[in-house]
């Protein structure tokens, strides 16, 4: 799975989402910005994201996925 992969998963469920990565190969750092977050905590911001390449990570297509997601102008949280 390459990062376009990703975004365009991502853009499939949360189609306002700003989504930037880093990395390569099997292990991607994202950062996800949707108005679908906004009064979610931490777990609750992650969990739906993390589902979306649950057979992924569970094959070891993606090995490692760290994903800090917010809603537009909660960045710190």
């Amino acid at each position: 799975m390459n990062a376009e992969d990703i975004i365009t998963r991502i853009r499939e469920n949360y189609p306002d989402a700003e989504v930037r990565t880093e990395g390569s190969d099997c292990n991607f750092s994202l950062t996800v910005i949707s108005e679908a977050f906004e009064g979610l905590n931490l777990i609750q911001r992650q969990r739906p994201l993390l589902a979306l390449f649950k057979d992924e990570l569970g094959s070891g297509e993606l090995h490692a996925l760290s994903i800090l997601a917010h809603a537009p102008g909660n960045s710190s949280s």
